[in-house]
Formats: structure tokens, sequence, C-alpha cells
């Protein structure tokens, strides 16, 4: 649920305590480049002793929905990152944004426009005739409202400085200089009534008391505009950090063939939320040459000072590094939930069910999976010789060790693994030693044709740990199949 009521007393812009806040657009999940920029956000607040805080910027109408706003808040709490109090709604707060505008026409720093859209392309044609920028050229700006003509909705534009420097402090980019002159009377409210995103987010994040914003390079001419409401009201101007976006591995701006995607994809892709904190945190930032760290140790190391300046590039082979070392570490009880939570988000309901009736079984056969795996959706694939029915689904690599030679072979093991007294480990073990040696071959060469038979695929745990996992019958059941097999 949205918010929009704030406590001013208590969000005040002269505030010791560092305040960050993440504030998406609710048009779309989560996409990966602003969970980036969440996790800074959230990082620094947490290594501050602050706060970070989540505002939805929803004034887009037609294009904000409320499952979008769903969406982001779920890829949130399923990245691990938390915010103070409830989810701010921009969109509601619209009579403040109109409150402050009026203010600055009474003091004098803003002013009604009455230009028609036909006045304003004449301008932009004029401006272009001269060699200069296409923007308005402040024809109200100083006209008496005694002028304005009857039934015309007025904009209001903010008087932007005409000459000298505006200077964003920036911690990333350093000192960057616009000059005022390049920058016009912008809108800061519509004719309808409705504010625009430069003003908007201005007197939110007063209003919220931000004393840090953190936020894409993109945002840094906004900046500059921004800088001119901050200073018109009075307000102290945040502390800011422009990040540079994330790039594709050849340097292109990052798009979905690259991993533009939501977060929610990465999680139906089985990357587990740590590896990706890990991972996002690396790209744009850097402790020394430290690839792994705990979400602690990130929130202990945080430093704005830690940020790249240039551009970084995703690269899905270091994150499924990142990934496979998160699983390798994890227990087995957590990924058992995960891989039944992503087999049933996924739609694989027969990995689900399987998973679900035979949990112990998996929990046993996850130390011997894990390192096999650099995501989850991996993991439910090797664990799927726990459940699967048979006659079992050769793959095709499996399929090529199972021929008529080593069907034979596979007889041969049969009879001797029927007269077993003792299933277990290194029973079986002495057993196809036994048998290799007889036949002269290596344990290898009986243990590949076996693996294929009993799990359909050539990569497994230790086969004679599956049999033990699936139990005798079903392991001899299996053989058989495939002894029997044309």
């Amino acid at each position: 649920m949205l918010h929009t009521a704030l406590n001013l007393s208590k969000h005040s812009g002269l505030m010791s305590q560092v305040v960050t806040r993440f504030a998406p657009s609710p048009t779309g999940y989560l996409h990966i480049g602003g969970a980036r920029t969440a996790l800074f956000s959230w990082a620094f607040a947490k290594n501050q002793g602050g706060k970070m805080l989540l505002r939805i910027e929803d004034t887009d109408r037609e294009r904000s929905t409320d499952a979008a706003v769903v969406a982001l808040i779920d890829g949130l709490k399923w990245l691990g990152l938390d915010w103070e109090g409830d989810p701010i709604s921009q969109f509601a707060r619209a009579d403040r944004h109109a409150e402050v505008a009026r203010q600055l026409v009474e003091l004098g720093h803003a002013y009604y426009c009455y230009c028609s859209s036909a006045e304003l392309d004449q301008m932009r044609e004029e401006a272009r005739a001269a060699g200069k920028p296409p923007r308005y050229n402040g024809y109200w700006r100083d006209r008496d409202q005694s002028e304005a003509p009857e039934g015309v909705a007025p904009v209001i534009r903010i008087k932007a400085p005409l000459s000298g420097d505006i200077a964003v402090n920036d911690h990333v980019q350093g000192q960057v200089v616009f000059k005022a002159e390049n920058l016009d009377d912008f809108i800061i409210m519509r004719s309808d009534g409705t504010p625009t995103y430069m003003h908007a987010v201005v007197v939110d994040d007063h209003d919220m008391g931000v004393t840090h914003i953190i936020r894409g390079d993109d945002h840094l001419t906004n900046a500059a505009r921004q800088i001119i409401i901050y200073n018109a009201m009075g307000w102290p101007v945040p502390e800011m950090a422009h990040i540079p976006l994330i790039h594709g591995p050849d340097g292109a701006k990052l798009s979905k063939r690259h991993g533009a995607l939501g977060v929610e994809a990465y999680r139906q892709m089985g990357y587990l939320p740590e590896a990706l904190r890990n991972y996002l945190a690396r790209l744009g930032w850097s402790h020394g040459d430290d690839e792994f760290f705990s979400t602690d140790q990130m929130v202990e190391w945080f430093a704005l000072d830690g940020l790249n300046k240039g551009a970084a590039r995703f690269d899905f082979v270091k994150l499924e590094n990142i990934n496979g070392h998160y699983i390798r570490e994890a227990t087995p009880e957590y990924l058992y939930d995960v891989m039944l939570a992503t087999a049933r988000e996924v739609g694989r309901t027969a990995d689900a069910e399987g998973l679900s009736a035979n949990r112990d079984t998996a929990l046993s056969a996850l130390p011997e999976l894990q390192p096999r795996a650099k995501t989850v959706l991996e993991l439910i694939d090797l664990a799927q010789f726990i459940y699967a029915s048979r006659p079992l689904a050769i793959d095709e690599k499996a399929s090529a060790l199972l021929t008529p030679e080593s069907r034979i072979v596979l007889g041969d093991m049969a009879e001797m693994l029927h007269g077993l007294n003792e299933w277990s480990v290194p029973a079986i073990d002495a057993a196809m030693r036994t048998l290799a040696e007889a036949k002269g071959l290596k344990l290898g060469k009986l243990a590949q044709p076996l693996r294929a038979a009993l799990t359909g695929r050539t990569v497994s745990p230790g086969i004679f740990e599956v049999m033990v996992l699936i139990g005798r019958d079903e392991a001899m059941a299996r053989l058989q199949d495939q002894i029997s097999a044309v």
C-alpha cells in the first residue's frame, strides 16, 4: 500500500542522519540497473547508520500500474533490500507539488506562461534559424499578468539564472559545471495542474529529508535543473552520486540480449539473491580485489568514493561463477526450499512434485550436486534422477555410451549386484572393482554406462551414491530397462 503523509518535523533537510531513497517508476518490473541503484542506496544508508526510503514515482498515469508496483516491491524484497516506513506515492502528493510551485511564483522565482503550442513551435524554429538550441525564449518571464489571454490555462515555469554557472558537486563525477545560459525556464507545473518530474522530485526529496541521492548518470543534467529549484526555495541541496549506467559485454548500452531483465527473471533463471547482491555490488563499486563478500561485509565496506566513474559491463559468465560459489556454500535445506519454489514458479510441475515427494533423498543428494551446478535450474536438472519415471529419458550424450557392447557389460553388473547382501556404497564399489578387474577394464569404463543407465545423463553425483539414494529396487529396475532396450 502506498502512502503520502510525511511528518516534516521528523523528515527535515537539516537532519544529520543519512537518508537515501530509491525512486522507481512503476511502468515495469525492477530491472537490473534499478536493482543496482537500490542496492547502492541501501548499502550506503546502512553503512552510515541511516535509512533508505522508497518512493514510487507514479505520475505517469497511463504507464503506471498496480501490478508493476507489486512487482517492484516483490523484487526488492527478494533481493533482500528493506526500507524505512511505507512506500510513498508521488502522484498522491500532487497538491503539495502545486503548493510549492505557487510559492515559487509568489517569491518571484517562477511565473505563469500562456504560450500556445504554435507559439512555442515558432520559437524553436526561430532559434534553429539563428543557430541556437531550440528552446523557450522567456517571453512571459517578465510580462505583466494583465496581458494574459482569456481562457488559456497557463503552465508555471521556473526562472533559471540568466548567467553564471551551476555546479553539481558529485561524489562520482567530481564537480560538473553547467552554463546557466544553456538552461531555459523549464516547466515545473503543467497547464492541467500536474507537476513535471523535475519539480516533483525536488519537493519529494526535500520533504522526505533525503540527504544523499544515488542514481544513474543520465540524471546529471537533471541535477543542474533541480539545483535551480532547491536554490529558489532556499532548501539545502542533497549530496549526489551519479553512477555510470551498466553496459553490455560489447560496451553498448545494456539491452535485453545483454541481461537488461527484471529481477524476477534472474530468480526464474536460478540465481540466488545473495549472489545477485554480490555481483551487482561489484558492478560499479569495488573494495580492493575482493570478489566474494557477504552482505554484512559489503555494508561495512561500502563508501561513495569506491564507486567507479567508468561504465560497468554486465557479464553473465561472472554472474554464473559467483552464483556457483553461493550454491556451493549454501546449506542443503536452504537450497531445497529454493529449488522447490523455483520449480513451481517456472511451471516445472513434475520437478516440484518429485522434489516434494522425495525431500529427504534430495537433501541427502544435494552435497554431491552443489559442486556441479552454477544455477538452481541446473541443480533441479541434476536432481531429476531421484524421482525420474521409468523408463528414463536418456539424453544424447548418455545415449552414446549405451552401445550394444556396454549393454552386455551392464548385464554382467546386474548379475553381480543382484547377489550383494548389503546395498551400500562400499559394497557396490567393491563389487564393481572386482568386475572391472575380471574384465581388464578401468573402473571408469564401468561407471560411465552405469551412470547413463541409472540417471539418463553423463553428469551426476558419484554413481554408487546415486544407487544407494534411489534404492536397490529402483536401481536394478532402471538397469534392467537399459539391458533390455533394443
